[in-house]
């Protein structure tokens, strides 16, 4: 959208280090002469410093591009290895077969490889990007790679490319050999205000506008506010157009203004973001938030109330697993009135079986007293008819027996002891009725 509506071929201000958008400002032109005159000197090494955003990486393409019919090159941009690792992908770079790794073969294998290129008349040229991250092992492996030589020049040039960070590791003591041996140094500066608007219109003529309309496609408020606000650092400056642009052609004008400009420089600007808040500590929250119903909105709560939940569903679970395994027999069931009625029936049982022990003899001894004053001499005889006998209850009841001729009578005192308490007055005789029947006195 944004290229048909602004009649472009391609997109002008991309992220990708394309050499075809360098422009060569007056320190990138500095630099790219120092880089290739101290290649074409065979000078060893040589390096490149300047600050993120710069353009080292695409300059670096395009001196590999000067250099590609001359010399055999090699771009390496993973820094973040082992000795050992920055060694075979070195040589796989310039196509070289590793083996199988051994750092003394590999060694053996470059210095063939570099022998039989310089006899063919061709340098080899390695550029190191990044370098600001190499760990001091690599470094030193850097230096050694310049011991690959003949009495009359170098066989292989290094080339260091990184950010401050690298200047300030190579000016210490550890690293003093390596920075003898680095015979040129290239810096890259800001640009201008004049050179960010040559820089815009640069690379619009180089992704298909015309001259007249790349000169009017940013006014010069547009121009100046983004060489104020990028710090003329060109990644910053491809931000921006980009934003501007976007909302030129969303808005269907064909002209970027500089409120257009403004209006991304807000966009883009990370500190208007607000902050996100942290959540206020436990102790902050209501008390009554702490409950299962309303848990505490937080990451402590909600794992509080889940866990309560969890363990209350556990224990309803156990106790139905209980219910479901143990049989009925097992079962404890609380029955509070059961020792009680126990109790009762065994007291009113025993009042019972007393109750009828005292009839009995009571009877007994009525029927003794009127036959010892009807006859004083016939003795008592039991009747020789079969008397139906009645199991035995309790042992202090008076069982007949068929078997013996005579009937030993129990006396009144002997069943003294066995009487119940007296009564007391105004209440009624409830004493219960036998269960047998009570024995008659035999006519003589």
């Amino acid at each position: 959208m944004l290229l048909e509506h602004f009649k472009l071929a391609v997109q002008p201000f991309g992220v990708t280090p394309d050499a075809r958008f360098l422009y060569l400002s007056q320190t990138h032109r500095e630099a790219l002469a120092s880089l290739f005159y101290g290649i074409e000197a065979g000078r060893g090494f040589t390096a490149l410093i300047a600050v993120p955003g710069m353009g080292k990486t695409t300059l670096m393409f395009q001196l590999l591009g000067l250099l590609m019919g001359n010399a055999k090159t090699a771009f390496l941009f993973q820094t973040l290895c082992g000795p050992e690792q920055f060694l075979r992908a070195l040589l796989v770079d310039l196509g070289i077969d590793d083996g199988d790794g051994d750092p003394v073969r590999m060694h053996a294998k470059l210095n063939a490889y570099l022998l039989e290129e310089s006899k063919k008349g061709r340098q080899v040229v390695a550029v190191i990007d990044e370098a600001q991250n190499l760990d001091e092992r690599v470094l030193e492996l850097v230096r050694m790679l310049s011991n690959f030589e003949t009495p009359g020049k170098k066989l292989m040039h290094l080339v260091l490319s990184g950010q401050p960070q690298l200047a300030e590791r190579l000016s210490s003591e550890q690293l003093t050999q390596l920075r003898q041996r680095i015979s040129i140094v290239a810096r890259l500066a800001p640009f201008n205000t004049n050179e960010t608007r040559e820089y815009i219109e640069h690379r619009l003529r180089v992704a298909g506008a015309p001259t007249d309309q790349a000169k009017a496609i940013f006014s010069n408020e547009a121009c100046a506010l983004i060489a104020q606000q990028s710090g003329g650092i060109p990644r910053n400056i491809n931000n921006l157009c980009f934003n501007a642009m976007s909302l030129a052609c969303a808005l269907n004008r064909r002209q970027v203004e500089a409120s257009m400009v403004r209006e991304a420089i807000s966009d883009l600007d990370l500190a208007t973001i607000p902050k996100l808040q942290a959540p206020p500590p436990l102790a902050a929250w209501p008390s009554h938030s702490l409950s299962l119903l309303n848990p505490v909105p937080s990451v402590t709560g909600v794992w509080r109330y889940r866990w309560a939940v969890a363990i209350a569903f556990l224990i309803c679970l156990v106790l139905l697993l209980a219910h479901l395994v143990i049989p009925p027999n097992n079962r404890v069931l609380a029955h509070p009135a059961a020792p009680a009625a126990t109790q009762s029936a065994g007291s009113e049982s025993g009042a019972v079986r007393t109750a009828d022990a005292l009839s009995v003899a009571q009877t007994a001894q009525r029927t003794a007293e009127k036959e010892s004053s009807s006859s004083q001499v016939a003795p008592l005889t039991v009747s020789r008819h079969k008397r139906r006998s009645r199991p035995t209850r309790h042992s202090s009841r008076i069982t007949l027996s068929n078997e013996t001729s005579t009937s030993v009578q129990p006396t009144a005192a002997s069943l003294s002891d066995q009487r119940l308490p007296p009564k007391a007055p105004g209440t009624v005789d409830q004493r219960p009725v036998p269960f047998g029947p009570v024995p008659q006195r035999e006519k003589p």
